[in-house]
């Protein structure tokens, strides 16, 4: 009878100890050693099945002597997915899908795969409803998916064994938390498991060219359940932002390494499923009669997309000892370094009062070219005065006080311009060779400039 060892693996970044600890010692995160019984004689008969390569052994070329061919694409029939995805699904790639429950994920596969289905071999394997839940789920989104493959199985050996048989052109596994491999006597979900079922799979899509797409759950932190492993074994990682409460989804590339990363999918959520919104500048423009005080339109760039998003601020006398600084869609660190240099380079003291920042629609703002749009939402806020109609602004803020350039400046500025907007006031460096039509361009150095050119457009 085989020995049983206990071991505990860290669920951040798979690291194995011999006994339990608060914080793991090699990523130093805490609360995440799990335990974990293994079977030392099944473990060790199925060391050659579990670490062998995912492709076959080549023999080594010079780089210059390797033909560098595109990847060929096919397109799902969903523009935004494709998008995200870099053009398409390629064949023998493997998919990450994350995101919180509820949020859309199998239903927008479910709507890709009927899509793909009318030319192309497909396989849904669910390890979490029955083929008659999914059979429901199509008919009330009106899927007409007559020839998808359906299987509800949990048990790898078998999930291979069926795409061994069918071919497929395309797989999706939802979820990957939910399989388990007879390989190993832990439990689906743990640790050992997840690593080892998406190895498994990710070697099957590289030696028969199947597309592989896998659904991975998320912690309560938001970010994908398992180790860190599972993320870098793939080749595509996308998340699914957004609240279940709102009709809109967004759908982010973490990672790509068959496109352009941070590509940003925007569906609506309706009846028949998710759609597609081809004009996502509108969704996070919200509509004033009259110009508002504390609101200005920034464009910012979410891969190769240009979108038009409204920074909204509210500062209000603060009767707490420490005034409050909070950011929605921002980040809030960030926050605290601009009203720093909006005093020092400015003039402009919020150090008493509260100052509350939103990025409307619930989309999140990574990149630096914010910070003019939250400074002068502040100021407008605080002067209790609106900034003039029609304005767009985007650049970086320095803690010199200077105002750096944006990337892909031009671009940003054709979308303001194709959406109405009239002034702009960007860094000089991104000042165009080319006059846009119908847009005014003020160029600004310094913080403090640019709060004098706005009086004067007043």
């Amino acid at each position: 009878m085989a020995k049983s060892r206990t071991s505990f693996v860290c669920g951040d970044c798979g690291s194995v100890a011999s006994r339990w600890t608060g914080q793991c010692a090699d990523c130093k995160a805490w609360n995440t050693m799990t335990e974990q019984v293994e079977s030392q004689g099944l473990n060790r008969m199925s060391q050659t099945h579990i670490h062998k390569s995912l492709a076959q052994t080549a023999p080594v070329l010079s780089l210059k002597d390797i033909d560098a061919t595109d990847v060929p694409r096919f397109g799902t029939g969903i523009d935004e997915f494709d998008r995200v995805l870099g053009g398409g699904l390629v064949a023998g790639g493997v998919v990450l899908i994350g995101g919180d429950p509820g949020i859309g994920k199998s239903t927008l596969l479910l709507q890709a795969l009927a899509n793909l289905a009318e030319a192309r071999s497909t396989l849904y394997v669910s390890g979490e409803e029955s083929g008659a839940q999914i059979a429901l789920r199509a008919r009330r989104l009106q899927v007409e998916a007559k020839d998808l493959k359906l299987q509800a199985e949990i048990q790898l050996e078998k999930i291979l064994g069926t795409i061994a048989d069918l071919k497929p052109d395309v797989a999706v596994i939802d979820s990957i938390q939910t399989l388990y491999s007879d390989a190993l006597t832990s439990a689906p979900g743990s640790v050992s498991q997840v690593r080892e079922c998406a190895a498994q799979l990710t070697r099957v899509a590289k030696q028969t060219g199947v597309t592989i797409i896998l659904v991975g759950h998320v912690t309560k932190e938001g970010a994908l359940a398992g180790p860190r492993v599972l993320e870098h074994i793939v080749d595509t990682v996308l998340y699914f932002e957004g609240d279940t409460q709102s009709s809109f989804r967004l759908v982010r590339a973490i990672k790509n390494r068959f496109g352009a990363i941070n590509e940003l999918g925007v569906f609506a959520m309706t009846e028949k499923g998710l759609k597609g919104v081809s004009n996502p500048s509108a969704l996070f423009l919200s509509q004033h009669d009259n110009q508002v005080p504390g609101s200005c339109v920034m464009v910012t760039q979410e891969g190769t997309r240009p979108l038009l998003v409204e920074v909204q601020a509210l500062v209000d006398a603060s009767h707490l000892p420490n005034a409050r600084r909070l950011s929605v869609g921002l980040e809030q660190n960030r926050l605290a370094m601009l009203l720093a240099v909006l005093h020092r380079h400015a003039g402009i003291a919020a150090f008493d009062q509260d100052v509350f920042i939103n990025a409307v629609g619930g989309v999140k703002i990574t990149e630096p070219a914010a910070d003019l749009a939250v400074l002068l939402a502040i100021n407008s806020s605080m002067r209790n005065k609106p900034l003039p109609r029609g304005l767009v602004v985007f650049g970086e803020v320095g803690l010199a006080g200077e105002i750096r350039p944006a990337p892909r400046g031009q671009e940003r500025l054709r979308e303001a311009a194709k959406l109405g907007f009239s002034v702009a006031v960007i860094p000089k460096a991104n000042v165009p060779k080319q006059k846009i039509e119908g847009m005014n361009i003020v160029a600004v150095e310094r913080i403090d400039e640019a709060f004098s050119k706005l009086r004067e457009l007043d």
